[in-house]
C-alpha cells in the first residue's frame, strides 16, 4: 500500500494534524509529554525530534505539538516524512493493543451524554485533531477530559460552552453546565 501524509492545520496554532490514508489505532491515545510515551514506539521515535512536545493518535492521524520556539514552515515537511516512513515500516502506535471501547455506563441520563458526546462531539473534537472523553455527571455538572489539539487550545472553552453545553443542555433537560478537567 502506498502510503500518503496530508497536513490541516487546527485550532491551535502550535498543534498540527497529520493524516494518512491508512487506520493507526482503533479509539485515541493521547502522550502529553516524553515520558507518557514509553509504551509506544511510534510516540517515542517523535519525542527523539526536540521540536516535538506531545504527540496524539485516533483513527487515521496523527497530531503533532511543537515547542514554542518552532516554525511549521521548517518542520512540517521533516514530521510528514518521517510520519510516512514510521507507517510505511509498520512502527507500533501501542505495544499492546488496546481494548475495545468500553459500554457506556451509569444512569439513564449518563448513558444519553455518554451517547450524545460519542455520536455527536467526538466526530467534531476529532477534525479539529483532538478527542473528548466523558468523566462524571454530578449535580447537573458534565465533567469531560480534552485531549490532543483541544488540550490548552484557546478556541476549546468557547467550543466547550457554546457547541458541546448548548447541545447536552438541549437534548438532555439535567444538564446544567459542562466543564473540562484539566490535565
Amino acid at each position: 500500500m502506498n502510503i500518503n501524509v496530508y497536513t490541516e492545520s487546527t485550532p491551535n496554532p502550535a498543534t498540527m494534524k497529520f493524516l494518512v490514508n491508512k487506520l493507526l489505532i482503533n479509539g485515541s491515545v493521547d502522550f502529553p509529554t516524553k515520558e507518557s510515551a514509553e509504551a509506544s514506539p511510534f510516540a517515542k521515535e517523535l519525542f527523539k525530534f526536540n521540536f516535538v512536545n506531545g504527540v496524539f493518535f485516533a483513527s487515521n492521524f496523527v497530531t503533532i505539538t511543537k515547542s514554542e520556539d518552532a516554525n511549521w514552515a521548517d518542520i512540517e515537511q521533516i514530521l510528514k516524512e518521517f510520519v510516512k516512513g514510521a507507517v510505511e515500516s509498520e512502527l507500533k502506535v501501542q505495544e499492546k493493543a488496546q481494548e475495545e471501547a468500553p459500554a457506556f455506563e451509569g444512569s439513564e441520563q449518563e448513558i444519553k451524554i455518554q451517547q450524545i458526546l460519542h455520536d455527536y462531539v467526538r466526530p467534531a473534537v476529532e477534525q479539529d485533531g483532538g478527542a473528548i472523553s466523558y468523566k462524571s455527571f454530578e449535580n447537573g455538572i458534565v465533567t469531560v477530559e480534552l485531549r490532543g489539539s483541544c488540550s490548552g487550545c484557546p478556541s476549546s472553552t468557547y467550543t466547550l460552552k457554546a457547541g458541546i453545553e448548548n447541545l447536552l443542555k438541549r437534548m438532555v433537560p439535567e444538564v446544567q453546565e459542562v466543564v473540562s478537567e484539566a490535565l
